[in-house]
């Protein structure tokens, strides 16, 4: 129990304010919503820029860390330009309507819990931390490669609905 609580005292604030907002906007996700286009690329750009920032951290003795990011960077990206959920286009304002659904939540939660027990692992022990940084490199170039195939699978749907409306719109000028 002490050691729990050790990791949970010596996590920094910026964690819990980061999971904090995951779990709200996947709670917020459950329900059907409008919202628009930039607002919903905020948590891809999250973990987005928590994936990328991660290539640079810490020593680095060989290059396996840096080859575990990129191979699942590319292993995930057709997956999250793949698994896109469908939407549709308010043609009015153009913001983008959603049904609600766990699946936000549950990415979240399971993409946090990964990074950071991964951030734990290579904190706590020395003898794991080699294992731990190329296995977290894995972790964040899958979670960068799948958040930047599920921006562009978003954005050119958003594109090619916006198209159809402004061809099919009766009140084109």
């Amino acid at each position: 129990m002490t050691f729990a609580y050790q990791v949970l005292v010596h996590t920094p604030l910026w964690v819990w304010t980061l999971l904090a907002y995951l779990v709200w906007q996947g709670i917020k996700a459950m329900q059907p919503r409008k919202t628009p286009v930039w607002r919903a690329l905020i948590v891809p750009i999250v973990f987005i820029v928590w994936g990328i920032s991660r290539i640079g951290f810490g020593h680095q003795d060989s290059a396996w860390p840096l080859v575990a990011w990129g191979g699942a960077a590319l292993v995930l990206l057709p997956i999250g330009v793949l698994t896109s959920r469908p939407f549709d286009v308010d043609h009015k304002t153009g913001e983008i309507i959603r049904a609600g659904g766990a699946f936000a939540l549950i990415r979240n939660l399971v993409i946090f819990s990964l990074q950071y027990a991964v951030g734990v692992i290579s904190t706590v022990d020395a003898s794991d931390r080699a294992l731990a940084l190329v296995v977290g490199r894995a972790i964040s170039g899958a979670t960068a490669g799948y958040f930047i195939g599920s921006m562009i699978a978003l954005l050119v749907a958003y594109q090619r609905k916006r198209a159809v409306d402004l061809r099919t719109s009766p009140h084109r000028p």
